[in-house]
């Protein structure tokens, strides 16, 4: 495993790659890695780095990275769902377990979005708890409050 630090306005991030995908996101100051390997940039993490600081600067709004998390179906189907979720809108975990023709595992897709190892990328931050409050991220409610402004998805 590869990884990389990139600085970014929620704080650093520890970008990890297997030299061919992207594997995690981690959000540095929190202590989150969990991922062994090698600082050294690849082309994926370059990629990556780039793309961010794209998406920071307001200048990306999808993401065009191989990416290789680790789960299970389920987890998989919900990230995938996460992906559909457009720049600057907002979904329920209710709206994403409907979306599964799953109406009753809102608390499961709850869990599989806290899960996620590439947040921003798979945007996890855009899901929101059903009467509209801001629920859990791995990087803490005000990264996500950042990351929703910035896409102007709240004030």
């Amino acid at each position: 495993m590869n990884y990389q630090y990139l600085s970014s306005p929620v704080g650093k991030l520890r970008l990890v790659s297997n030299g061919e995908s992207l594997v995690a996101i981690e959000f540095e100051n929190l202590q989150t890695a969990t991922i062994e390997g090698e600082e050294r940039i690849d082309p994926v993490l370059k990629a990556c780095g780039d793309q961010l600081t794209e998406y920071f600067a307001g200048k990306r709004q999808h993401f065009d990275l191989p990416l290789a998390p680790t789960g299970t179906e389920f987890q998989k189907n919900v990230w995938q769902a996460l992906t559909a979720i457009p720049y600057g809108e907002l979904r329920s975990y209710r709206d994403i377990a409907e979306s599964l023709e799953k109406p009753k595992a809102v608390r499961a897709v709850g869990a599989a979005n806290g899960r996620n190892s590439l947040p921003i990328v798979v945007p996890c931050h855009r899901v929101i708890g059903s009467d509209g409050s801001l629920t859990g991220f791995a990087g803490g409610l005000d990264a996500k409050r950042v990351l929703l402004r910035l896409e102007g998805a709240i004030e």
